[in-house]
């Protein structure tokens, strides 16, 4: 009766693994100010997973009745390519754990945390991790506390994505015009001295071995040159506005330099499963700028070029992001 019973849960089990029947949910979208990256980023997944044989999967424009159109639908698994607020900072990752939807990348911990650029360098700090100088200020404070930095600035705010808000600032009679824009933004802003240097990103992933083990591994790392002055907005989604350089031309040590302090920082924050680690290399030292927990998967996103440098492909890639809906979390 027990071997009988093993055997059931043991089926049981298999049954439930993700596999190409299982009901899948696409997230995209949003309330952000990135919906429309994320829009592009849903439909490419999409394509991807009907390409390789998934039968049941449902796109979704998520708006704030996403709770009762998960419930209608009932998926079995959710990969989540919001980008930004509500989909980014642990709101649809708190949604789902509610609902016990398995879902793709990080959980609401680790979304929360690197969402925040503030709280993301506190957690870093802790961890002795290398971060560019900055001050943490709000619309009453932030004319003494700048006195601390020396420009040129990047004023960035603290919860937002994909460079929005965000303004360069050379001298100090440009800074009330850039706060005016941050804070359309966000309360908090993060200010932060501007180093001339090589911007570069590396991707982040998880998957399971044979063996059961999670194994974590970081991408070839991409460095770019924009045609704008910094890698801003127009720089990230316009094609032509930005040479990628990929893998990008780093010493060996200090190409490996880079890719552990990616895996430590995912470490630290607590991402599982897929990440985006960008930095700013300046006299041959890698500052860590800010983890994304939802890197984009449009056709000029960074982490789909980092996994096809190392023979995955998009749709490949796309797999190995939802199946880590099955890891532990």
């Amino acid at each position: 009766m027990e071997n009988n019973e093993k055997e059931l849960n043991m089926e049981t089990q298999k049954q439930n693994k993700l596999n190409k029947n299982s009901r899948i949910a696409v997230l995209s979208g949003g309330l952000s100010n990135e919906r429309e990256v994320s829009l592009r980023s849903g439909r490419n997944v999409f394509r991807a997973l009907i390409e390789q044989g998934y039968k049941d999967v449902t796109l979704i424009d998520v708006n704030s009745d996403i709770a009762s159109v998960l419930k209608e639908i009932k998926p079995q698994y959710v990969i989540n390519v919001l980008h930004g607020r509500y989909g980014e900072d642990g709101c649809i990752q708190g949604i789902l754990e509610f609902l016990n939807i398995p879902y793709s990348g990080c959980g609401v911990k680790s979304s929360a945390i690197c969402m925040d650029k503030i709280m993301t360098k506190k957690v870093l700090k802790s961890e002795n991790l290398p971060l560019i100088k900055s001050v943490n200020v709000t619309k009453d404070n932030y004319r003494q506390k700048v006195k601390e930095l020396n420009f040129p600035i990047i004023i960035k705010p603290a919860c937002e994505g994909s460079s929005i808000g965000m303004t360069k600032v050379d001298s100090i009679d440009k800074l009330n015009e850039a706060m005016e824009i941050a804070l359309k933004c966000d309360n908090e802003i993060l200010i932060e001295e501007y180093y001339q240097g090589t911007s570069a990103t590396v991707g982040v992933l998880e998957r399971e071995k044979e063996n059961g083990e999670t194994e974590t591994f970081a991408t070839p790392i991409l460095s770019f040159k924009t045609k704008t002055d910094w890698y801003d907005y127009e720089a990230k989604y316009t094609k032509g506005m930005t040479e990628f350089i990929l893998p990008a031309k780093f010493d060996e040590d200090l190409t490996k330099k880079i890719q552990e302090l990616a895996i430590a920082a995912h470490k630290a924050c607590s991402c599982r499963g897929v990440s985006r680690v960008d930095f700013l290399i300046y006299n041959n030292i890698p500052y860590i700028l800010e983890i994304n927990t939802n890197p984009g998967m449009t056709d000029v996103s960074d982490l789909p070029a980092q996994a096809n440098a190392m023979g995955i492909s998009y749709n490949e890639l796309v797999e190995i992001i939802l199946k880590t809906a099955d890891l532990k979390k």
